[in-house]
């Protein structure tokens, strides 16, 4: 097994507030990492820190090998590491097409795979097709001419995912990806994720409130408490850890099978 995200004793603070307190973790080249924990556990700053959103204060953060602890976010998009919101941010002024259209012209523009866009008038329809291919895996094609701030709540989750798949991420970083999802959204998000991580060969880490998400996407579980560390391992494996039901869980999910 390779490790293609690495995090060492990473701490980050907020003044006098030390906010995550010396995480270690592994990320397993094509595995779903989860990370869980209560409400103010760190898990939204531990995405910010990994991603590049904020700096951290002290410890190392490597991609495949490569130390990218003081990258800006935009940089460590280009390496290969996309992110969603708790709160999706798309374009919500312009077509849902085009909120496509503009993430892959970004995306060729720093790879260098074409010149900058005032130039790009031939090379447009490829742009499109690849933009419709997009939307038809997310299932939004048929929406693509609506502006997107029209969409209802889970289709601007989709369209945001689809703007970070755009990126072709190697990894891809989810946060909250069902938050505010009706039960009939959240299972079909969850068949989405499924489906375009085994599609694209992904690698996932997820933050999720929802542990019937959690338990159906993750390959292994890291648990928070107050910036900390407290468990890891496999879903079996956290499920029966006595400090994660007290902690989070709670005693009913003692002797689950999983």
């Amino acid at each position: 097994m390779t490790n293609i995200l690495e995090v060492e004793d990473v701490r980050k603070n907020y003044g006098s507030l030390e906010v995550i307190k010396g995480v270690t973790l592994d990320v397993v080249k094509g595995e779903t990492f989860a990370i869980i924990g209560p409400n103010g556990a760190g898990k939204t700053t531990m995405f910010k820190v990994m991603t590049g959103e904020a700096k951290l204060n002290s410890g190392t953060i490597r991609y495949k090998g490569r130390d990218i602890s003081t990258m800006a976010e935009h940089e460590r998009v280009r390496l290969g590491i996309g992110r969603t919101f708790q709160v999706a941010r798309i374009y919500p002024d312009v077509t849902v097409l085009d909120n496509i259209v503009v993430a892959i012209e970004a995306r060729r523009r720093a790879r260098g795979e074409q010149p900058p866009r005032w130039f790009n008038v031939a090379a447009r329809g490829d742009i499109v097709a690849e933009a419709i291919e997009q939307l038809r895996g997310l299932g939004l094609v048929d929406k693509r001419d609506m502006e997107a701030r029209f969409l209802s709540h889970g289709d601007k989750k989709r369209l945001e995912l689809g703007i970070a798949l755009a990126g072709v991420p190697e990894v891809l970083m989810l946060d909250e990806p069902t938050a505010g999802m009706s039960p009939q959204d959240r299972v079909a998000t969850t068949e989405l994720i499924l489906r375009l991580r085994d599609e694209k060969k992904m690698t996932v880490v997820i933050t999720e409130h929802d542990m019937d998400v959690i338990f159906e996407l993750a390959s292994r579980i890291l648990v928070l408490n107050h910036g900390e560390a407290i468990a890891v391992g496999t879903i079996k494996e956290i499920r029966a850890n006595p400090m994660v039901q007290d902690v989070y869980l709670g005693k009913e999910m003692y002797g689950a099978e999983g």
